[in-house]
C-alpha cells in the first residue's frame, strides 16, 4: 500500500518564498551586526589604552623618557604605506606613555587572534556568537584554523583593501587619507554583500576558504534531529538554505578537481617547470655578461688613470698646460683612484692655476668626490689644531689647505643643488669655530636645495643659506608623505648664520647650535628642535607650527609674529624674550621660564601654562582665553588689558601682578591711551578662588570686573 503524496499550495508556495527572503535578510543583518561587534571590540581595546596615554602625556608632573623603539618601528612602518610624514628622531613622552601605548598597540593585535581562534575552533566569535551566526565548512563542522586565516586575513581583508589601496595610490585621491578610507570600507562592503553562486549568494571569503555563514540555532537544531518529516525538513531547508546546501556538498573543490583533471594539472605544472628554468638561464646568462662589461669597464679606466699619474708626477717633464689637462681628464675618469688622488693633490700643490684646475675636476666628478673630502677635512682640521699657536707660518700654510677643501665642497654643494640625497657631511668644518684650529671660511649655499644632506655635527658657523630649501618633495612630487627628502642637522654648530627665509620644515635638529643666528620668516613648522641652543635667535615671523621645541634654551630670542600654533615648548627656557604678537594658540608651554620675558599682545588662548613662570614678564593686552595656568608663577607681571576669560588660574601665584593699568596724567601723555572701561571684561567669570596671594586691591578690581572670589559681595 504506498503512501500518498502531498503536494504544495502554490499559496504555500508563496508563502514559503516571503519566509524564505525574510529569514535570508535577518540573517544578512545579524551577519553585519556580528562583524560590527568584532570591529568594534578590537578598536576599542586600542583607542582606550592610547586616549589614556595622550592624557598621560599631557600632565607635566610625570617624568618623560624616550618613545618605546617597538612603537617607533611600528609608527614608520604605517607611515611608509599610508604615504604619512614620518615623525625623524625618538620623541620623549611621560612613562605611562610608553606603557599604554605599548598596550594599545598589542590589544588589538591579540584580541584578534584570540577571535581567530575561536572561529576556527567553535566557529563563532564574540561577536557571532552574541548574534546566533556561526561559520561551518562543507562537512558543517568548524572551518579550522587553516580555512579561517585564508578567509579573514585573504579573503575578507587583505583583498579588498589591496584593491582600495592600488586605485587610491596611483589615483588623483592619493594622498588623502580620507579618501583611502572611503574607498576601503567600500571594498569591504561590497566584499561582504558577496558574489552571485550556484548555491546562492556568498561572500567572497566564503567561497575563496570554502566555508559558510550560516544561522546558528537552526544548525544546531538540524544536527539534533536525526528523523523527522518531509515537512519539517523542507521547512528547515527554507529557513536556513546555505547550511543544506552544504550538507548536500553539490559542487567539488579545488582538491577535487585536480583529482579529476590529472592530466590537465601534470602539463600545468610541467609548463610552470620549463618556464621557471628558462628564466634562470637567461638571467644568469645576463648576470655574467654584466659583470664582465664591469670588469672590462674598471680595467680600461685604471689603465688611463696610471697614464694620467705619469703626467702629474714631481718627476714629470709636462707644461703646466699639459698637467692642466691631466688633471681635467683625471676628473672625468670613473675611478676611485682617481678622486683620492685629485683630493690628495688639492692639499699638496702649491701653484694657483693648477689649484684651480683641481677643484674643477672635483667639482666635474660631484657628489661622488664628498665621501674622500670629507676624510681629508677631518684630517686637516687635526693636523691645524695640533699645530702650536707660536707656529705663524705653518699655521698659515694649514689653514689655506683647509680652506681649499672647504671652497672645493662648497662648489659642489652649489652646482648639484637638488641633486644630493645621501650625501654625508657628517663632522665636517664648514665654518669658523674661534679656536685656535678654526679658518676664516664662510660657506655660501643661499637659494638652493639641500635636501638630504647630512650635516650632523658639522660645524657651519656663519654660513649663509638665505631662502635655501633642507626639504624635498620626494619621488612622488607630494609634500608631506613618507619619501620626503628631509636634511639632518642634529648637534650642527649654525652660531650667527643667516637662515633667513629658509625651508627647515620637518628637519631634525635636535640638540642643534643656532645661537645669535638669523631666522626670520624661515619655515619651521613640524620640525624637531629638542634641547636645540636659540638665545638671542633672530625668528621674526618664523613658522615654528607644531614644532616640538622640549628643553630647547630661546634666552633672549626674538619671536616676533612668529608663528608657534600647537608646538611643543615643555620646559623650554625663554628668559628676556620678545614674542609680542606671537601665536602660541593651543601650544604646550608646560614648565616653561619665562622670567622677564615681553608677551605683549601675545595669542596664548587654550594653551597649557601650568607651572610656567611667567614672572616679571610683560602680558599687557595678551589673550589667555581658556588658558590652562594652573600653579602659574605670575609674580609681577603685568597682565594689564590681557584677556583671561575662561582661563583655569588654580593655584597660581599672583603676588604683585598687575590686573589693571595704571592712571595716567593726561598731560604726562605722549600718545592718547583708548578708554580702558571698554576692557573691563578680561576677567569675567574667571574663578580666582583657588588663585594665590591675591592683595585687596587686586581683589577690588576682580570683584568689581565680575570674576569668581569666595571674598567678593
Amino acid at each position: 500500500m504506498t503512501s500518498p503524496i502531498v503536494r504544495r499550495t502554490s499559496n504555500q508556495s508563496g508563502q514559503s518564498k516571503k519566509s524564505e527572503r525574510a529569514n535570508s535578510l535577518l540573517l544578512a543583518s545579524r551577519r553585519f551586526a556580528a562583524w560590527a561587534a568584532e570591529i568594534t571590540l578590537v578598536v576599542t581595546s586600542g583607542l582606550i589604552p592610547f586616549g589614556l596615554g595622550v592624557y598621560a602625556n599631557s600632565r607635566s608632573d610625570l617624568n618623560r623618557v624616550p618613545l618605546n623603539p617597538v612603537l617607533v618601528v611600528t609608527e614608520r612602518a604605517i607611515a611608509r604605506p599610508l604615504a604619512l610624514p614620518v615623525s625623524y628622531g625618538i620623541r620623549n613622552v611621560a612613562w605611562p606613555t610608553n606603557i599604554l601605548w605599548t598596550i594599545a598597540l598589542l590589544a588589538p593585535v591579540t584580541l584578534s587572534w584570540w577571535q581567530l581562534y575561536l572561529l576556527a575552533k567553535t566557529g563563532s566569535t564574540i561577536g557571532k556568537r552574541w548574534l546566533k551566526v556561526r561559520v561551518i565548512n562543507e562537512q558543517g563542522k568548524p572551518p579550522g584554523l587553516g580555512a579561517v586565516v585564508i578567509r579573514e586575513g585573504v579573503g575578507r581583508w587583505t583583498v579588498p583593501i589591496s584593491i582600495a589601496y592600488l586605485l587610491w595610490r596611483y589615483s588623483f585621491a592619493f594622498p588623502n587619507l580620507g579618501l583611502f578610507t572611503f574607498l576601503s570600507l567600500l571594498m569591504i562592503v561590497g566584499e561582504g554583500i558577496g558574489l552571485p553562486s550556484r548555491r546562492g549568494r556568498r561572500a567572497f571569503h566564503d567561497q575563496l576558504a570554502g566555508t559558510y555563514t550560516v544561522d546558528a540555532l537552526l544548525a544546531t537544531n538540524r544536527q539534533d534531529q536525526s528523523t523527522g518529516d518531509n515537512d519539517e525538513a523542507e521547512e528547515w531547508q527554507e529557513g536556513n538554505e546555505e547550511l543544506a546546501l552544504v550538507q548536500a556538498n553539490q559542487s567539488p573543490n579545488l582538491w577535487r578537481r585536480i583529482q579529476q583533471n590529472p592530466n590537465l594539472t601534470l602539463f600545468g605544472v610541467g609548463l610552470t617547470s620549463m618556464t621557471a628554468v628558462l628564466a634562470t638561464l637567461i638571467g644568469t646568462q645576463v648576470y655574467i655578461q654584466i659583470q664582465q662589461s664591469q670588469r672590462a669597464s674598471k680595467q680600461i679606466n685604471s689603465q688611463q688613470f696610471l697614464e694620467l699619474v705619469k703626467q702629474l708626477t714631481p718627476n714629470s717633464v709636462a707644461t703646466d698646460e699639459q698637467r692642466q689637462s691631466a688633471i681635467l681628464a683625471m676628473g672625468g675618469v670613473n675611478d676611485p683612484q682617481s678622486i683620492k688622488f685629485l683630493a690628495d693633490l688639492l692639499v699638496s700643490e702649491t701653484n694657483p692655476s693648477l689649484l684651480d684646475t683641481i677643484q674643477q675636476a672635483l667639482t666635474t666628478v660631484g657628489p661622488q668626490a664628498i665621501p674622500e673630502l670629507k676624510n681629508k677635512n677631518q684630517f686637516l682640521v687635526g693636523e691645524l689644531e695640533s699645530v702650536g699657536s707660536t707656529a705663524t707660518k705653518e699655521r698659515e700654510l694649514r689653514q689655506g689647505r683647509l680652506q681649499r677643501n672647504q671652497q672645493t665642497i662648497n662648489k659642489i654643494l652649489s652646482v648639484y643643488s637638488g641633486k644630493m640625497e645621501g650625501v654625508d657631511l657628517s663632522s665636517t668644518q664648514l665654518g669658523q669655530s674661534g679656536t685656535p684650529g678654526s679658518s676664516f671660511f664662510n660657506l655660501v649655499l643661499d637659494n638652493l636645495d639641500l635636501s638630504g644632506v647630512k650635516f650632523k655635527s658639522t660645524n657651519l658657523n656663519q654660513a649663509s643659506f638665505k631662502g635655501s630649501r633642507f626639504r624635498g618633495a620626494g619621488e612622488d612630487g607630494r609634500w608631506d608623505t613618507y619619501d620626503d627628502v628631509i636634511a639632518d642637522l642634529s648637534q650642527a654648530q649654525l652660531q650667527q648664520a643667516n637662515l633667513t627665509d629658509a625651508n627647515l620644515s620637518r628637519v631634525l635638529m635636535n640638540r642643534i647650535d643656532l645661537s645669535r643666528a638669523t631666522l626670520n620668516r624661515a619655515n619651521l613648522s613640524n620640525a624637531r628642535l629638542y634641547d636645540a641652543k636659540l638665545n638671542s635667535t633672530q625668528l621674526v615671523g618664523a613658522d615654528l607650527r607644531n614644532a616640538v621645541l622640549e628643553r630647547a634654551s630661546l634666552t633672549g630670542a626674538d619671536l616676533g609674529d612668529a608663528k608657534l600654533n600647537e608646538a611643543n615648548l615643555y620646559s623650554a627656557r625663554l628668559g628676556r624674550a620678545t614674542a609680542i604678537g606671537t601665536q602660541l594658540s593651543f601650544a604646550n608651554l608646560t614648565n616653561t621660564d619665562w622670567q622677564g620675558a615681553d608677551l605683549s599682545g601675545a595669542y596664548l588662548d587654550r594653551a597649557n601654562l601650568s607651572n610656567a613662570n611667567l614672572s616679571a614678564t610683560r602680558l599687557t593686552g595678551a589673550v589667555l582665553r581658556s588658558a590652562q595656568m594652573e600653579n602659574a608663577n605670575l609674580q609681577n607681571a603685568d597682565l594689564s588689558l590681557a584677556d583671561l576669560r575662561g582661563a583655569n588660574v588654580a593655584g597660581a601665584d599672583f603676588k604683585g601682578a598687575i590686573l589693571a593699568p595704571s592712571k595716567q596724567d593726561p598731560a604726562d601723555q605722549f600718545v592718547q591711551t583708548p578708554d580702558l572701561g571698554s576692557v573691563s571684561a578680561v576677567v569675567q567669570g574667571v574663578d580666582f578662588s583657588q588663585a594665590k596671594n591675591l592683595d585687596a586691591k587686586q581683589l577690588a578690581y576682580l570683584c568689581t570686573q565680575g570674576a569668581i572670589h569666595p571674598r567678593c559681595p
